[in-house]
């Protein structure tokens, strides 16, 4: 697990945010140089991958997310999904603009347990414009098989 932010003293400000490219943005936190989303240690998933337009969180899914019926929670999947089509968009962005969900859709394929293994999820954009920003994302296990997929539509912020 890289490091996450464990407190507001370490979590990049919009001066920070906006010093850079959004491609930079997320290549310093993979990097190690700036401290990952605290969420991220919550539901035990790491930055993987990143690329312009293309961004990828692996996780293991813990105890802690199921839900009463014995397997992984929703909101685990939504999360890692959410998280790798944003930032796959975020990478898209010029320096001085940042990003926020809108709003995105999942449909769950496959339960989920703590014998998963990793799961990984991929995010790609598909379309960044001036005010709005769309990407889609999938979710799979070691043995390649699909779990969930996602699209999601941003809205584009001057930081």
């Amino acid at each position: 697990m890289r490091r996450v932010a464990k407190d507001m003293s370490e979590m990049p400000g919009p001066e920070v945010i906006g010093s850079m490219s959004g491609l930079e943005f997320m290549q310093a936190i993979r990097d190690g140089r700036l401290a990952g989303a605290p969420i991220a240690g919550t539901l035990n998933y790491d930055l993987l991958e990143v690329e312009e337009g293309r961004v990828v969180f692996g996780g293991r899914p813990e105890f802690s997310a199921y839900n009463p019926i014995g397997s992984v929670h929703g909101g685990w999947f939504g999360t890692l999904l959410d998280s790798c089509m944003a930032c796959a968009v975020q990478t898209m962005l010029p320096k001085g603009r940042g990003y926020t969900t809108l709003e995105y859709k999942i449909n769950i394929l496959r339960a989920a347990t703590t014998k998963s293994g990793l799961i990984r999820a991929e995010g790609r954009a598909v379309h960044v414009g001036r005010r709005t920003a769309t990407a889609e994302g999938r979710m799979t296990g070691e043995d390649g098989k699909l779990y969930a997929t996602g699209t999601t539509t941003c809205l584009i912020l001057e930081l």
